[in-house]
């Protein structure tokens, strides 16, 4: 006895509609593929020239990109904008530290300061940035300490500004910590 195989209306030897097309498309395909070096790159020129450029949507970045090291003379000038900050809002004993000679160093320059009130670290904070976008058109690159307001930390890559509470500035001691750096004298304007 034999079993009966159900089969569709598609006969075997008959291709589906777009199989066809497929196929022609891959032998056109195949044909074309170039053979030598010469032949690939006026291929290549070809695809260049025929294609239309596509418009692309500017799109933000949320990965952090690395920050290319700017020269000695930027990075000193980039200290004495942001000690200037410093100094438009009566921030007290500032200094401007050159850690490049100073092994393990994180940034080429600190600059310091200290005021009497939470208040007034955040006005010289504000300050900071403002001067900075103003000659440099440049935000730093990390923020802290702003909501407690006792040492602000404003990182500018090859340049970290830190604004302290008298107290706190006295407890760390930040410049005895980095007591090889070079004290460059500022005077504001």
């Amino acid at each position: 006895m034999k079993k009966q195989v159900a089969t569709s209306s598609r006969s075997k030897s008959t291709p589906a509609k777009g199989a066809k097309s497929a196929a022609k498309k891959t032998v056109s395909r195949v044909a074309k593929t170039p053979k030598t070096d010469k032949e690939l790159e006026q291929a290549m020129v070809n695809a260049l020239l025929n294609s239309e450029p596509k418009a692309t949507k500017a799109r933000k970045t949320t990965k952090k990109q690395k920050t290319p090291k700017r020269a000695a003379a930027d990075s000193l000038e980039l200290a004495v904008q942001i000690a200037q900050g410093m100094f438009e809002k009566k921030a007290e004993d500032i200094r401007i530290l050159d850690m490049r000679l100073v092994k393990g160093a994180s940034a080429d320059f600190f600059v310091l300061s200290h005021a009497e009130s939470d208040k007034q670290v955040e006005a010289i904070a504000n300050s900071v940035e403002d001067e900075v976008v103003k000659h440099s058109n440049e935000w730093p690159r990390h923020r802290e300490g702003f909501t407690n307001l006792e040492w602000v930390l404003l990182d500018y890559f090859d340049v970290v500004a830190h604004v302290f509470q008298r107290e706190k500035r006295e407890f760390y001691g930040v410049e005895e910590l980095w007591g090889d750096a070079i004290d460059i004298p500022f005077e504001g304007k």
